[in-house]
């Protein structure tokens, strides 16, 4: 498939990056370099869930074996530690010509803290700098939640010389201090005299998940005979882009401050609007949907392989996140003016969020044990 023929490929002409939010072991034996090559593929993600199926998959048994027997004390979060960081770790080595290619702009994979950490920031800052140093790799993201605990720790990392992936946004408001306190991460940073042109950092602003939770507000109004249902029913599956619209144009605003500016003239690096949670999740919606409305300058989309597999098929690719940045404000103010309180449901998002995190590491920590014991009868 030509680069004109290839709608992915078309992305990264139009400055978005195409990042695969998947991790398993067999895509190191050549898969990975087919989807750089083919693609232009530029980046991963991973979380607990994306281990837990992997480790479950059957993959890591003979790796389950060996570092028992070669430390029958280790822990059941040592041995996961023990496979994942070998994994980032060939990732990071196959990404590795990507981010050369584009000096350190791309070519990351992404790493996360033990979601248990999502509300404390000491220990989020810790086991950052830890996992930094254990995996060892310029082209590191550690993933920190974009939780009220998090921010702090954003902001000390970023001036510790780490690459961040923050993960776990929904509100505008979360994302404002996120870019906030990557700035001022810099600004310290640069302040003792320490360069800041190394540093890679992207926002994940979640997208299909916020559609699901104001959708259902919609329905509930629809079925409850609201007077105001009306008005909300042409706003079903229009939330999540029209709010991704308008984080976006908070980061131009940033990007025209004299803030940055002083900043990007000591090399500084953008963070990066990353689009994620981009499977949709409503059947009713196109399948490429939170790729095609959200294609722009300096952007991230991490999607499952499905995903990519649909937008490589049949996406259409226009520059749509700066269209109708107007129409995105009506979307915002027309939610809010049909009675729904947009406040409890960004919070329960980032609840839930860290919840489902919490209970992957859980079973993925439970998969480890089961691989474990199973291996060792």
């Amino acid at each position: 498939m030509t680069d004109k023929a290839n709608p992915l490929r078309q992305l990264g002409q139009r400055g978005q990056a195409v990042w695969l939010d998947y991790l398993r072991r067999d895509l190191f034996d050549g898969e990975l370099k087919t989807l750089i090559d083919r693609d232009g593929l530029t980046g991963m993600t991973s979380n607990p869930s994306i281990f837990e199926k992997a480790i479950a998959s059957g993959k890591y048994d003979a790796d389950i074996v060996s570092a028992v027997a070669a430390n029958k004390a280790i822990g059941d979060v040592e041995l996961y530690e023990h496979m994942a960081i070998a994994d980032i770790q060939k990732a990071a080595d196959q990404l590795r010509v990507v981010y050369d290619k584009t000096g350190g702009k791309d070519g990351f994979i992404s790493l996360e803290v033990s979601p248990k950490l999502a509300n404390d920031t000491n220990g989020t800052i810790e086991e950052a700098r830890r996992l930094w140093k254990t995996v060892g790799r310029d082209n590191l993201m550690v993933k920190v939640p974009g939780t009220k605990a998090g921010i702090p720790a954003i902001q000390q990392l970023t001036a510790d010389g780490l690459n961040i992936n923050i993960t776990l946004l929904f509100s505008q408001d979360a994302y404002k201090a996120t870019i906030e306190a990557y700035v001022a991460g810099l600004e310290a940073r640069a302040a003792k005299g320490q360069p800041v042109d190394k540093i890679g950092s992207v926002a994940s602003f979640f997208v299909s998940r916020i559609d699901s939770m104001v959708d259902d507000a919609i329905e509930k109004k629809i079925a409850a005979k609201d007077p105001k249902a009306g008005a909300l029913s042409p706003l079903r599956g229009k939330f999540a882009i029209a709010n991704a619209k308008l984080a976006y144009q908070h980061y131009l605003t940033v990007l025209a401050s004299p803030r940055w500016k002083a900043l990007a003239a000591k090399g500084a690096k953008v963070q990066r609007l990353l689009w994620a949670s981009t499977g949709t999740k409503n059947k009713a919606y196109p399948d490429t949907l939170y790729i095609d409305e959200l294609i722009g300058p300096d952007t991230v989309n991490t999607m499952p392989p499905a995903t990519m597999d649909a937008f490589r098929d049949h996406g259409k690719v226009r520059e749509s996140l700066l269209e109708d940045v107007a129409g995105a404000h009506k979307v915002f103010d027309g939610v809010s003016a049909g009675g729904i309180d947009l406040g409890p449901i960004m919070d329960h998002l980032v609840a839930d969020g860290v919840k489902q995190f919490e209970t992957a590491f859980d079973t993925l920590l439970g998969a480890v044990k089961s691989k474990r014991a199973s291996k060792a009868a």
